[in-house]
């Protein structure tokens, strides 16, 4: 398995609509593992494809305790059958966004359905954190960052700080 770069916001490449996976083949297979040990490595609980400059809709997600085996979920195609009426506000935070935290609106459970591991089409009802997650997820795929769920003031403070981080890293030394 491969450690891929996380791209960093502000990029024009989270802002891509992915495109739907045809089936889930060896590459995208490939691509799954590649993103959970990414992820992983990166203290995560989830990644989309765009995160690594993938434009396929794929997403991961290993929302258990530190103490707890891992128990990741993989999907391709993701898609929203049902979401609860209830919402649940939780601070979120972003492997593309690193260091930068706000409260978000989302649903508290969802129905979803999407071509798992082995190729296999699924459906899944989840609530709390990881149906937060899995939204999160979701959301990259249409190019949408946490940050696009929040007041524009608050958006434009990360934004701002990402972008002088970048350019302060990108300097000579």
């Amino acid at each position: 398995m491969t450690l891929l770069p996380i791209i960093i916001a502000p990029d024009p490449r989270l802002k891509i609509t992915a495109k739907p996976v045809k089936t889930v083949d060896e590459s995208v297979r490939r691509l799954m593992d590649d993103m959970l040990e990414t992820m992983h490595a990166a203290n995560g609980i989830g990644l989309a494809a765009p995160q690594v400059g993938d434009k396929r809709r794929v997403i991961v997600v290993d929302v258990v305790d530190e103490d707890a085996e891992p128990d990741p979920v993989q999907m391709a195609n993701p898609e929203l059958l049902w979401v609860s009426d209830e919402m649940l506000n939780q601070e979120e935070g972003c492997l593309s966004l690193p260091e930068h935290y706000a409260e978000v609106e989302r649903h508290d459970a969802i129905r979803v359905r999407y071509i798992d591991y082995q190729g296999e089409i699924r459906e899944r009802e989840v609530a709390g954190v990881l149906a937060t997650c899995i939204q999160h997820e979701m959301d990259h795929l249409d190019g949408i960052l946490f940050v696009d769920r929040i007041s524009s003031l608050k958006r434009n403070m990360i934004l701002r700080k990402l972008s002088k981080t970048k350019k302060m890293a990108a300097a000579p030394a």
